[in-house]
């Protein structure tokens, strides 16, 4: 008998609050017609691979950081467990694949997506939305899914239940290893009293 799949912390947000996922599309959605930067991530990511790579959007949402990068020229295949926000993506970004999946439990090439990725991109904070306890399995996988001389790049805030130490230590654990550290998604240094955290990783 198989183990019962935990439900994400995210899954157990929307339980709570059915309206929640929609709700999230909506605020993105309104920001985007506002005419709001949205693209922060990307222009990041873009800057780290040649056109034309192949870029996993992990905890991918409504697409906002994965559309981007398809818009610049990259394969984009984008992942997330919530199905209202995966539908989002698929209606609102064409132009990239978007698949509805636990990070958990992710292994593509049972789903036809055969082919490695250059970068992993993993923001939005989608680390602290995983269940408790497969942030190491979550990262894992990450990892497994990066072609050789890949890089993974993971941002989130303090405050959320996942400390800045115990990721190093995840990572670590995960086969990780930490090239760059950053506070922010423009490039500022990480230090002891940052509040976020943007982490480069290639496979150790």
């Amino acid at each position: 008998m198989t183990e019962a799949r935990r439900p994400t912390r995210w899954e157990e947000q929307v339980r709570a609050n059915p309206d929640h996922s929609r709700w999230y599309v909506e605020r993105f959605r309104q920001m985007a017609a506002r005419g709001a930067d949205l693209a922060g991530e990307a222009r990041m990511v873009d800057a780290m691979v040649p056109r034309g790579s192949r870029v996993l959007d992990a905890g991918c949402g409504p697409g906002r950081v994965g559309a981007e990068l398809a818009a610049r020229g990259h394969t984009v295949v984008g992942v997330d467990v919530d199905p209202v926000l995966v539908a989002a993506a698929q209606e609102d970004h064409p132009g990239a694949t978007w698949l509805v999946g636990d990070l958990a439990e992710l292994d593509l090439p049972a789903r036809d997506v055969a082919e490695g990725f250059d970068v992993v991109v993993c923001a939005g904070n989608v680390l602290t939305f995983l269940a408790p306890g497969t942030e190491v399995e979550v990262l894992r996988r990450l990892r497994a899914h990066l072609r050789p001389g890949g890089r993974a790049v993971i941002g989130f805030g303090a405050g959320r239940g996942l400390g800045f130490d115990a990721f190093f230590t995840h990572a670590r654990s995960a086969g990780l290893t930490l090239d760059v550290a950053l506070s922010t998604w423009d490039l500022r240094p990480f230090d002891e009293g940052s509040d976020f955290l943007v982490a480069v990783l290639s496979a150790g």
